[in-house]
């Protein structure tokens, strides 16, 4: 087969974004589309008919986001996806082809004002992901972290342990000897979760959202409920504690194979109990106890470089044992190619400024 000339996209469908709760990934998910059109985005599903052969065809869900840029202007994302079906073709060529194609069937449900479709593909590869070809174009910026830590969490208890960094088991046992406690508060804990928050943004120089994201964020999880454990958005908070004073806090989104760490949080006061490492350690417990197979860590450096501004992210994470991957990353497909090269120009010289501000990680 010649995957240049290869057509893989069938069709392309509007759909009601409640018909993406089947998705892979939560940031495909009907839940995550109706949650970003709480602050500013425009959701979108679809239903993508993609093809390997003529004798098939798969039915896959796809959310689309879209948001204004300025007067006149406005992009389009699309979280961890698309979703590709089993068996696609590996390499950047095909990889390319089906972007491509779903781009330009994608820009006639798209406003005029739309100066490129941004797209964060799901999958991955055990080394340095394969870059994309043209028309597709690197972005300044990555949007969705592409490395992160999958941890295996389908053997015993003492497996999980046993695959990771012996100071991290050393770490948990100490953090339980010192009368760390760790519970699951939710909402009731989101008030000490945003003051842990606030301090975290202060110390590491992270940009945090308002306090009314994270409540959104929560009340709209009850909404959908865990339901079907595919589909469902089960999210919860855990408070670790000591003496009565939270010292750490994570908010980890249980959903279908996987559990995924979304935030977290953590004092400047006795750091030496250890307490995230006990918090981890928890989530990971209850994870797999709601038959998740895997705790995604969400968000690494792409390498163990020392002298990034994040490598103690890096080592915190990969700690515990899990398998590092590698997505794409962000990749954009021009529609109004002059007004996407100056947001890429401006992107750039933002994320440079940022970078530059960013102290290493205290994790």
């Amino acid at each position: 087969m010649n995957l240049r000339s290869a057509s893989f996209l069938r069709e392309l469908q509007p759909a009601d974004t409640a018909s993406l709760d089947g998705a892979a990934s939560f940031l495909q998910s009907g839940f995550w589309g109706a949650f970003k059109a709480r602050f500013g985005w425009a959701a979108q599903g679809f239903i993508a008919r993609w093809t390997l052969d003529p004798a098939g065809a798969e039915d896959i869900p796809l959310l689309v986001m879209r948001r204004r840029l300025g007067p006149g202007v406005s992009f389009a994302y699309v979280p961890w996806g698309p979703e590709l079906p089993a068996g696609f073709p590996p390499g950047a060529a095909a990889r390319t082809r089906a972007l491509t194609e779903l781009a330009q069937a994608l820009r006639g449900f798209l406003p005029l004002s739309t100066a490129f479709i941004r797209f964060d593909p799901p999958w991955y590869d055990e080394g340095p992901p394969l870059p994309l070809e043209r028309p597709l174009l690197r972005a300044a910026a990555d949007i969705q972290p592409p490395d992160s830590v999958l941890v295996n969490l389908q053997g015993a208890e003492a497996d999980i342990l046993g695959a990771m960094k012996p100071k991290w088991r050393y770490n948990i046992r100490l953090a339980e000897k010192r009368g760390v406690t760790v519970r699951r508060a939710d909402e009731a804990g989101l008030p000490v979760f945003y003051r842990l928050f606030q301090e975290t943004g202060r110390r590491d120089c992270i940009a945090i959202h308002s306090a009314a994201y994270y409540e959104t964020l929560f009340a709209l999880s009850r909404e959908y409920g865990p339901g079907e454990p595919s589909h469902g958005a089960d999210l919860r908070l855990y408070l670790a504690e000591h003496e009565g004073e939270a010292l750490a806090a994570v908010i980890v989104l249980f959903r279908g194979p996987a559990a995924v760490y979304l935030y977290g949080a953590s004092s400047d006061r006795k750091r030496n109990l250890m307490a995230p490492y006990a918090l981890q350690w928890q989530a990971m417990r209850d994870a797999k106890a709601a038959l998740c197979s895997e705790y995604d860590l969400f968000g690494i450096p792409p390498t163990e470089d020392p002298d990034h501004p994040m490598a103690g992210l890096y080592r915190f994470k990969t700690g515990f044992g899990g398998r590092i991957i590698h997505r794409p990353g962000s990749w954009d497909y021009p529609c109004r190619p002059l007004l996407a090269g100056l947001f890429r120009a401006a992107e750039s010289a933002r994320k440079r400024l940022r970078d530059r501000k960013k102290p290493g990680s205290r994790e």
